[in-house]
């Protein structure tokens, strides 16, 4: 029997309908097998971008020159872990400044020292022209008694053979003693008048001969004894030493000024002792009361100090007090560090000047120990490097770096303290600064896919490849 064309078309058209409607109800179990040929040419490419980073990386001699790369062996010790603490260098109050006032009433007819020069004990500041009337008067009183005195003695000197003899009475002679006596008093106690008002011994003589005092020269002063550090000597640049002098920091008066008795004249400076002023907020105060008790030594460190021109800072540093209270402004709380100076002097035509190593107003960073940290490595803060949570130090071997990751117990601008836990074994030769720069080198190596061309043995060494 023939089929009729017309029901062959249909069925055609049938059992397409069926493919097209089975394909869509199956398309989640072939639709990704169709596609996996066009992704599979980028899996090879992922395994190599997380393939695991070297650690080890090659530095030649020429490179750690240029990056200026220092290792030593790590050592196990104990640490001070510190609080940092801003602070100022001042002025000893009583001590580093000086006035020196006029001593009477006068004229300033000569400055023989002017701000910047440096003036020893007993050198000339001014020459003063006296107005004062009582210390004319003073004079006056002095060579009167002088005189007296002088006639009193030429008596006694005339009458005792008298006395002796009968020629008048012996009552005579004691009343002239007395008045001789009464006349020394009084040449003593003018004498010490005029000391206390700037005569030196030879003007009183003279004042006593008839002369009389009209200028007098202002002199430096004498340290006090109590004031006197034990290094008070001054380096030069020969390397020899001054005595102890003053700096004229400021004067307070110019040539034809008159002056009153007891007015400042100018201001002599020493900064031979000098206090560090810390300022530090209340809550740090219970620590720093068990610093400034237990004598504990703070580290200091002076901004824009040169310590290449200088000595070696050979001092220790200690709380003397703390203040008892607290700005207003800043809200914080002073205490004070004692801190001996260092100086040097030279010579510009007849003057002399004085460089002061540390000079007040200067920028101090303080270390507080407030903790004691044992067991533990202490490496410089460039010695160590961060990526993320993991904090990475670098070993060396001749040429080759391994970079070994390390526990952070404590860092600060200067150190940080890592935790003993066998990460790093002691004696280990590790790279002490530039850290950041050999992550990056490391890194960039890694990028490049380009093999470290070393490896690491058990015990912790790193070999080239063979």
């Amino acid at each position: 029997m023939r089929i009729p064309k017309s029901l062959r078309l249909f069925s055609a058209v049938a059992v397409m309908a069926v493919i097209v409607v089975a394909g869509f109800l199956t398309r989640s179990a072939w639709l990704p097998r169709l596609v996996q040929p066009s992704s599979v040419s980028t899996l090879p490419e992922t395994p190599a971008a997380t393939a695991s980073e070297p650690q080890v990386l090659k530095i030649g001699p020429q490179a750690r020159k240029n990056l200026g790369l220092v290792s030593k062996p790590a050592r196990v010790g104990d640490y001070s872990r510190k609080i940092q603490v801003p602070g100022v260098v001042v002025d000893q109050p009583g001590r580093s400044d000086r006035g020196i006032t006029s001593p009477a009433g006068a004229v300033v007819t000569r400055i023989h020292a002017f701000p910047g020069d440096t003036v020893k004990t007993g050198d000339r500041l001014f020459t003063l022209r006296l107005l004062s009337d009582y210390l004319q008067s003073t004079q006056k009183e002095l060579f009167t008694a002088t005189r007296e005195t002088q006639i009193v003695s030429e008596q006694l000197d005339r009458l005792r053979p008298l006395a002796k003899s009968g020629g008048i009475a012996k009552s005579r002679i004691f009343d002239l003693e007395n008045e001789h006596r009464r006349q020394e008093a009084l040449i003593a106690a003018h004498r010490q008048v005029l000391l206390a008002r700037g005569l030196n011994p030879e003007q009183i003589a003279e004042v006593g001969s008839g002369k009389f005092v009209t200028s007098i020269d202002v002199m430096a002063p004498a340290p006090e004894l109590s004031a006197v550090p034990k290094t008070r000597a001054a380096t030069k640049e020969d390397g020899t030493t001054d005595v102890l002098s003053y700096e004229v920091q400021a004067l307070e008066v110019e040539l034809g000024h008159q002056v009153r008795a007891g007015q400042l004249l100018l201001t002599l400076a020493d900064h031979t002792t000098l206090y560090i002023e810390g300022h530090a907020f209340k809550r740090e105060a219970a620590s720093l009361e068990t610093v400034a008790r237990d004598g504990s030594e703070i580290t200091v460190e002076f901004a824009e100090d040169d310590p290449g021109h200088w000595p070696d800072l050979e001092q220790s540093f200690q709380i003397r007090h703390l203040a008892n209270s607290i700005d207003t402004t800043s809200r914080t709380f002073d205490f004070f560090i004692p801190l001996t100076n260092q100086s040097k002097t030279y010579q510009q035509a007849d003057r002399s000047h004085r460089v002061w190593r540390f000079r007040p107003g200067q920028r101090v960073r303080l270390h507080v120990p407030v903790e004691q940290l044992e067991n533990v490595l202490v490496l410089p803060a460039a010695a160590v490097v961060r990526e993320g949570p993991e904090a990475y130090v670098f070993r060396q071997n001749g040429d080759l770096f391994n970079r070994i990751a390390v526990r952070v117990l404590h860092e600060d601008r200067l150190n940080v303290v890592l935790a003993n836990d066998g990460s790093v074994s002691p004696g280990l030769y590790l790279a002490q600064n530039a850290a950041a720069s050999l992550n990056r080198i490391l890194r960039a190596q890694s990028a490049s896919g380009m093999p470290a061309n070393v490896h690491v043995h058990a015990d912790g060494t790193v070999h080239e490849a063979h």
